[in-house]
């Protein structure tokens, strides 16, 4: 009877290793249970379902502002790949043409001009005229009638009439001096022969 039990106790003790080894796999080793295969059911109920590795948390940048940053990174492309302008190349300046002289305002040559003898009947008459800057600045008398006491009365006064008339109108057409008709005849023929000479 003894030995009856014990050879059923053993039976059901294989058996249900034989229906453990079935359901949940090899039998557990001595320092516990075998991992269970990916997705078996372990005797908690839950499954062993093989969970998704997390990605590492990006880094975190603190301490300054998109703008410090933006300078940073501006100096640090700066130092290492910055190129320098050419320096500029100097051009030299041209040669300044040169001053071509200056011509006469007026319309005379500038110097002195000596005009040709006119006759004033009671003697003669030739004046000479100085120009300066193309105008003229005065005209002077190299000869007049003055044999006669009245020859040198009418022309010591009617030449500077006569010197003025001509520094005015810049030309020999004076006007005649009334009492002196003959001298301011011959004085206009002989400055307009010096002005002749004078002409630019």
């Amino acid at each position: 009877m003894r030995k009856a039990l014990f050879s059923f106790v053993f039976v059901s003790a294989f058996a249900a290793q034989a229906l453990y080894q079935h359901l949940y796999g090899p039998v557990a080793s001595a320092t516990g249970l075998t991992p269970a295969p990916s997705g078996a059911i372990s005797n908690t109920g839950v499954t062993n379902a093989t969970l998704p590795t997390a990605a590492p948390p990006s880094p975190v940048i603190t301490g300054g502002s998109d703008e410090g940053r933006g300078e940073g990174s501006s100096d640090s492309e700066n130092e290492g790949g910055s190129v320098s302008a050419p320096a500029p190349v100097a051009i030299p300046a041209p040669a300044p043409a040169p001053t071509p002289a200056p011509k006469p305002v007026g319309q005379y040559a500038d110097g002195t001009f000596v005009g040709t003898v006119a006759d004033a009947y009671y003697g003669l008459i030739q004046v000479e005229t100085i120009i300066s800057g193309g105008k003229i600045v005065d005209v002077r008398f190299l000869q007049y009638p003055n044999d006669r006491s009245t020859s040198r009365e009418i022309n010591s006064q009617a030449m500077p009439y006569l010197k003025q008339e001509a520094i005015t109108a810049q030309n020999a057409s004076v006007n005649i001096i009334s009492g002196a008709t003959d001298s301011s005849i011959a004085f206009r023929e002989s400055l307009a022969s010096a002005l002749a000479k004078a002409k630019v």
